[in-house]
């Protein structure tokens, strides 16, 4: 993991096309700005993990119903 130290206002890059930059610090919490371009998905890990999760439980859903359809038709023919 690479640590940076930061003040309000500075940025870092990441490649040439992602900056993020520090927007405030309150209390234990700062405001980050991401530009980044469009085709860049940008989520909250929490977020993030979710999303994954959820498309690991629709992966499984579609594998048991192609095999539920696939059981189907070996039953009637």
């Amino acid at each position: 993991m690479l640590v940076l130290t930061r003040k309000l206002n500075e940025a870092i890059m990441i490649g040439d096309d992602i900056e993020i930059t520090i927007l405030a610090v309150e209390g234990e919490q700062i405001k980050l700005g991401i530009n980044a371009p469009k085709n860049v998905d940008i989520h909250r890990k929490e977020v993030y993990l979710s999303i994954q999760q959820e498309n690991s439980e629709a992966s499984k859903t579609k594998t048991n119903l192609l095999e539920n359809i696939n059981e189907y038709f070996k039953k009637k023919y």
